[in-house]
């Protein structure tokens, strides 16, 4: 753990920067995967199967047997966890449903906008140490509500060239069209390319390490489009003397056990809570089974202790965290000030864990700064906007002087005959 106490605003910058990963050796690494897909197809991702994932596999798709086995091998109660979840998630997705609405901007000129969804869009779901069941309810669920025609996955399968169960009962429950057994950077690569089992799509989803996040960068080479840029997972929290060390503690632990390169940030205005919340950080690691991992992601985490919530919150903007948790009593007075964050818990009881399965929201969320300037998933980032506008006889004698004027004086005389001809 870093440990600050009334750090200076001259090296605030030096305390928001995520660790460095080196890029250059991933991207020639990615270029060639991608040229090993575009060139044997299914066979290439067979043979990643095996390479990366120790992982026997005859073929790609995930058939219909398999599916039907799933319903056997998921418990009642993470069926119906699963289910509860689902309802909370398109419950929220679907008041993003906008009604069009047409402006009459002059007399007989009418515009307007409407939503198309992106006909096939892929999602990559991580099936390693944590296979992200949770993921799939996230992204096909907007998927579907959206009206996308064809919603692809991919996901690693395990040393047995099985798809952990959960994942396949998620996808099956949010009409999911067809189940890859590919990982990585290849299956990136195959969304992207297309191969003989797996279709090229329009648009890319998912969260994965530093090579799937490669890959999906890489892949707007070629014209597809990706959900965000993305890194590693974080959390940043403020709390003030209200705030349960506890609670605290555990909500910074639930990022830091994504993995060593994933980053948590603690800042508060009170010292006892400071100093409880880091005890009780060193008390619930030892319990955790992933814990290797978690007091790697705390090498590379902060904890600030400032004079004002006003700060924490400018230094929150500036660090703009995936998620933000404000366990502060009056929170509702500070919810102006953010600028820059993926999602915000509100108060003790607002835990992050909530976001990321159950509570309706998206947890696929901007990462690495990004929240500056992308927002999280929603019903948005699965359709078009397309423009409409008719103009009437009257609109255009209404209109049309001062489209003649404007074309005629960026020197665009066809654009002004387009108008003059009907003019006449």
């Amino acid at each position: 753990m870093n440990l600050y106490k009334y750090p200076k605003k001259e090296i605030w910058t030096a305390l928001v920067k995520r660790p460095v990963i080196e890029r250059k050796e991933i991207s020639e690494l990615i270029a060639g995967i991608f040229k090993e897909v575009e060139t044997n197809g299914d066979q290439a991702l067979l043979d990643f199967n095996r390479k990366f994932d120790q992982a026997v596999t005859d073929r790609i798709a995930v058939t219909e047997a398999e599916m039907n086995e799933v319903e056997n091998l998921i418990s009642p109660e993470l069926k119906q966890a699963i289910q509860q979840a689902k309802e909370n998630i398109s419950v929220f997705h679907k008041s993003q449903i906008a009604d069009v609405q047409k402006i009459e901007t002059t007399s007989g000129v009418i515009c307007w906008r409407e939503n198309r969804a992106v006909e096939k869009v892929g999602i990559y779901i991580p099936g390693g140490t944590a296979p992200l069941f949770s993921t799939v309810l996230m992204l096909a669920i907007p998927a579907n509500l959206a009206g996308c025609k064809e919603v692809i996955l991919c996901t690693p399968p395990d040393k047995n060239g099985n798809i952990n169960p959960a994942i396949l009962y998620a996808a099956q429950l949010c009409g999911v069209s067809a189940i890859f057994k590919t990982g990585g950077a290849q299956a990136v690569a195959a969304m992207t390319l297309g191969t003989e089992s797996v279709p090229k799509v329009y648009k890319i989803f998912g969260p994965g390490n530093q090579f799937v996040v490669a890959a999906k960068e890489y892949a707007q080479q070629y014209g597809v489009a990706i959900d965000m840029p993305a890194g590693p997972s974080e959390v940043l929290v403020v709390a003030d003397e209200q705030a349960v060390p506890e609670f605290c503690a555990a909500d910074l632990l639930s990022q830091a056990e994504h993995g060593g390169d994933s980053q948590v940030i603690f800042i508060t205005t009170d010292l006892k809570v400071f100093d409880e919340t880091i005890e009780s950080v060193s008390q619930q690691i030892r319990e955790l089974p992933r814990n290797e991992m978690a007091e790697k992601a705390l090498e590379n985490s902060c904890f600030i202790l400032v004079s004002t919530l006003q700060e924490a919150v400018e230094f929150s903007n500036l660090y703009a965290p995936e998620h933000l948790i404000l366990a502060v009593k009056n929170f509702e007075q500070y919810i102006p000030m953010i600028q820059n964050a993926g999602s915000v818990f509100l108060g003790n009881y607002s835990c992050e864990s909530a976001g990321d399965y159950a509570s309706g929201t998206n947890h696929t969320l901007p990462t690495n700064a990004y929240a500056r300037n992308y927002s999280g998933v929603s019903l948005d980032s699965f359709v078009k906007k397309i423009t409409f506008q008719f103009l009437s006889r009257e609109g255009l004698q209404n209109l049309g002087k001062t489209i003649e004027t404007m074309a005629e004086a960026e020197g665009l005389f066809a654009h002004k005959n387009a108008v003059s001809i009907r003019l006449k």
